[in-house]
């Protein structure tokens, strides 16, 4: 199996959400996967919590010794993201393997909502609100 037929595969095991479904989505935990370099330069959404694709398995897995609170919550419907939605796409399959039923991603990831219009904040407004630790 390729990477596309990978990623298609895993579609058809997670909910994708419109942009503007997520802005008005109630109850629902949002994971940036980019780096703080691409939350810095591009913003994000605000509320999102950072967890970087390279530990996001750790920090969500309520197994792991290195879980966060923030988001080791596999009962919560989740959605991750990325820059395009590829990505996010692998990772939320990659969730559901943990036990997280409700994961999904974000259609065309963050391009996609700045691209229809809505709101992004910036990194330090996340610090503030404590749902990125400062560096």
């Amino acid at each position: 199996m390729n990477i596309v037929e990978r990623m298609e595969a895993a579609r058809e095991r997670i909910e994708r959400v419109a942009p503007e479904d997520l802005a008005v989505a109630e109850d629902v935990l949002v994971i940036d996967l980019r780096c703080r370099e691409d939350r810095a330069r591009d913003g994000v959404i605000p509320g999102s919590v950072a967890v970087p694709m390279t530990v996001l398995e750790w920090r969500c897995d309520p197994a792991s010794p290195f879980a966060s609170p923030l988001v080791a919550t596999p009962e919560r419907r989740t959605i991750v993201h990325c820059t395009d939605g590829y990505t996010s796409s692998l990772a939320a399959d990659s969730l559901r393997d943990l036990g997280f039923e409700r994961a999904g991603d974000l259609i065309g990831g963050l391009r996609a909502w700045v691209a229809a219009g809505l709101p992004v904040a910036s990194v330090d407004d996340q610090i503030e609100a404590g749902y990125e630790p400062p560096t």
